[in-house]
């Protein structure tokens, strides 16, 4: 017979620790012939919880992915539970993780730091991946240069903290590694950043931005709240007349960018005045798409210990809220593009509509009826309503 593989991941935003509980029994239920292999920082934080549920075969963390298939292969030899979950350090050293997620032919992921040290008072990030680590320059351009080879139009530099890239580098960061890869590789279709925080958007950037078309119009800029007060008590290093003050800026160099965000709702203590407050800024700023999240507590963050926890109930119309503000606002930005030329890069065919699908620069997804096979190629589309 042959064996199955199961890698069960924790989300940081959508999973909470119950969740992630469930998950992993549930997959066991599922799945009682595969080997259930359980990583990540639930797997770190919680070693216990994860270790008490009968079925796990290997916990693996934060640490030591990278070995993951010698690990399957030692289970499958003994079949004794492996267990290599250490004790948190943040002295995690990065881990050259050759694996990349994609779509087939046409976007990669590529993976250029590690760990976090930010310590916002909701995330359990810092503590579970370890202090800030950025992969080798040269190995991030062999990386790239080997999916140019592969046939991959655009790349997606991504990370827990992808701009933060450098910090533990000295004098090179994350625009210097940007600068390379596109001098380092003019084969490259489109280059996109995963996400950007606000204080890593300096003149430097900006200028880079502005003149370097490969780069993606759009940039996804987590704002959390709307609220300085809450931002406050996040622990965030801003408030948001910088962030406004910011979006001004990007907006000015690249009128026509499609700027994304997340946002946390029901955060401990919020009111509903400050929840008007982010509603409100949200609105000022005018983001394409917002990316909703109800607080979700997480064991050893100072906001999980804080009295005010806001309600559920509360909680989920707080989110209603901001996903219909989000759908409103994404059409208004997309009204802009409709009678224009957008190049698309192809991605899958869609079985719903019977069609391909793809998405522009800016990230505005596009449908293109065709008998030919476009998985890969890109396509000038006539941007509709």
């Amino acid at each position: 017979m042959q064996s199955q593989c199961l890698r069960v991941r924790g989300s940081k935003k959508s999973f909470s620790d119950q969740k992630s509980r469930q998950h992993i029994r549930s997959l066991i239920a599922k799945y009682p012939h595969a080997v259930i292999v359980v990583m990540g920082c639930y797997a770190q934080m919680s070693h216990q919880f994860v270790n008490d549920i009968p079925g796990v075969h290997i916990i693996v963390g934060t640490s030591k992915r990278n070995e993951i298939p010698e690990l399957v292969d030692k289970y499958l030899k003994t079949h004794e539970r492996i267990d290599t979950v250490s004790e948190i350090t943040r002295l995690f050293d990065y881990e050259p993780l050759k694996v990349i997620s994609y779509s087939d032919n046409a976007r990669a992921f590529l993976k250029i730091q590690d760990g976090c040290d930010n310590f916002c008072s909701y995330c359990i990030i810092p503590y579970a991946r370890g202090k800030m680590r950025s992969r080798p320059k040269d190995d991030v351009l062999a990386e790239v240069h080997r999916l140019v080879d592969l046939g991959f139009l655009e790349i997606v530099l991504a990370g827990i903290h992808t701009a933060g890239y450098g910090q533990d580098l000295g004098d090179y960061h994350f625009v210097h590694l940007l600068r390379d890869i596109l001098r380092e590789e003019p084969r490259l279709y489109r280059l996109r950043i995963s996400s950007i925080e606000e204080s890593e958007i300096d003149a430097e950037f900006i200028e880079l931005f502005k003149t370097q078309p490969v780069i993606a119009r759009h940039l996804h800029i987590p704002l959390q709240s709307g609220s300085s007060n809450v931002l406050r008590r996040m622990n965030r290093k801003y408030d948001t007349a910088a962030f406004l003050s910011k979006l001004e800026q990007i907006r000015e160099a690249v009128p026509d960018i499609a700027i994304t965000t997340d946002v946390i709702v029901g955060f401990p203590g919020e009111t509903d005045d400050e929840f008007q407050e982010t509603y409100d800024f949200i609105e000022k700023a005018k983001f394409a798409q917002l990316h909703v999240f109800p607080f979700s507590a997480r064991s050893g963050t100072p906001a999980a210990r804080a009295k005010d926890q806001v309600d559920p109930a509360t909680k989920k119309e707080r989110v209603r809220k901001l996903i219909d503000l989000s759908e409103r606002l994404h059409t208004e930005y997309a009204r802009q593009f409709i009678g224009k030329d957008l190049d698309v890069i192809i991605e899958d065919f869609d079985e719903k509509t019977t069609a391909w699908r793809g998405h522009a620069s800016n990230y505005l997804e596009a449908h293109v009826q065709s008998q030919d096979d476009l998985r890969g190629k890109v396509v000038s589309v006539l941007y509709k309503d």
